[in-house]
């Protein structure tokens, strides 16, 4: 990892394309009226679809937004893809997914390290899917799949292949972590033998790649998996060799269990201890509230910013006692700026030089300012 903290935020709607956050560009590439990525290949036929995904690929993210992400001063990238990158592990005759990614990948991590960004790469998207009904699955699996072994070996497959993609390609070179699977189901009845077997497989899987082309360890990926705090459990509980693993969490206090006020918003992201497993990343986090009151008065984007403002140096003043951040998305077309960091620094709710925060946790101390100063330093 960077000896920096991770500032960072995550590309979504891109790779894995999740329609509720750009239904303008989800209707203009053909899918208007499709629940996922799967649903839309089916409609349009693959030969369509793959022109289709291409055009999105090419033009969702672009190397002016890695610009503006390195002058909101950023560090880092996360980009989440599907196991259908890898097109030969796909089933041709029941799976549809658009095809032809991989060179637009390439492109942007080559365009993310010329930038000087660390990148992680994420698995958003696991075989068979690993919660049901959710497009970021990259489609709607009515029951989650991928917990079964020859599932799991699929995305074994996957992670072998991008491992010596990540190696071996010098567009690659900036990418240091390698999650393995996002989001997966929350309970160990729930998500069988995810933690006893497909974690420790692969990590070995990984490891053997690296072994195999001879990387110096201290070269070597750091192997992400959810922390504890997520569930289903300790990820590391079964593996033996723990080198260079690391973790995620995800903090959406929208759907925790939090009294629904700003004074209870602000005293629980200052206090939020997302800890447990070194190094531990909030890999995703939003300033979103509740549906029923984000339209509100009292939480309305256009009329709150000040609270907002507040709530996102709260956030930050914890998520830094860790090992950083990662915010979820970088862009949207919801008009909503929280759910977009490149939004909240237009609207001036995000500084672009994070050492102006406020110090809303520790009014009476320099510390929060203190601790990104230091961040800052190392970069």
């Amino acid at each position: 990892m960077p000896c920096h903290t991770i500032r960072g935020v995550s590309l979504g709607a891109l790779f894995v394309f999740e329609p509720w956050l750009a239904e303008a560009e989800w209707a203009r590439i053909g899918c208007g009226g499709q629940r996922s990525e799967f649903d839309c290949v089916m409609a349009l036929g693959q030969t369509a679809a793959d022109a289709a995904f291409q055009d999105h690929w090419d033009t969702w993210i672009a190397r002016a937004d890695i610009a503006e992400i390195t002058r909101a001063g950023l560090n880092t990238v996360r980009i989440p893809v599907g196991y259908w990158l890898r097109e030969d592990i796909v089933y041709a005759d029941s799976e549809h997914f658009p095809r032809g990614a991989l060179p637009y990948l390439e492109r942007l991590c080559g365009w993310a390290a010329d930038a000087g960004l660390y990148i992680i790469i994420d698995l958003h998207a696991a075989p068979g899917a690993q919660v049901a009904s959710n497009p970021f699955t990259g489609q709607y699996a009515p029951v989650p799949g991928f917990y079964v072994d020859w599932q799991y070996e699929r995305a074994l497959k996957f992670l072998e292949w991008i491992t010596t993609i990540i190696h071996t390609n010098r567009n690659f070179r900036n990418v240091g972590m390698l999650q393995v699977v996002n989001e997966p189901e929350r309970s160990d009845a729930a998500s069988p033998n995810l933690r006893a077997a497909f974690y420790p497989s692969a990590v070995r899987r990984i490891r053997a790649v690296e072994a195999a082309l001879r990387i110096d360890r201290e070269q070597y990926v750091h192997i992400q998996m959810m922390n504890k705090l997520w569930g289903p459990g300790d990820p590391v509980e079964f593996i033996a060799d723990k080198y260079f693993t690391a973790f995620d969490d995800h903090r959406y206090l929208k759907w925790a269990d939090v009294p629904v006020s700003h004074a209870d918003y602000i005293a629980t992201s200052c206090s939020d201890d997302r800890g447990g497993l070194w190094p531990t990343i909030v890999g995703e986090f939003s300033l979103s509230v509740p549906d029923d009151v984000q339209w509100t008065p009292g939480w309305h984007p256009s009329s709150n910013k000040q609270f907002y403002k507040d709530w996102f140096a709260a956030q930050i003043h914890s998520y830094e006692k860790q090992a950083g951040w990662v915010f979820w998305t970088w862009k949207s077309q919801l008009g909503d700026y929280r759910w977009s960091y490149r939004d909240a620094v237009l609207a001036g709710v995000i500084p672009p030089d994070l050492r102006q925060l406020r110090r809303v946790c520790d009014p009476e101390t320099n510390e929060t300012s203190g601790r990104l100063g230091l961040a800052f330093q190392n970069l």
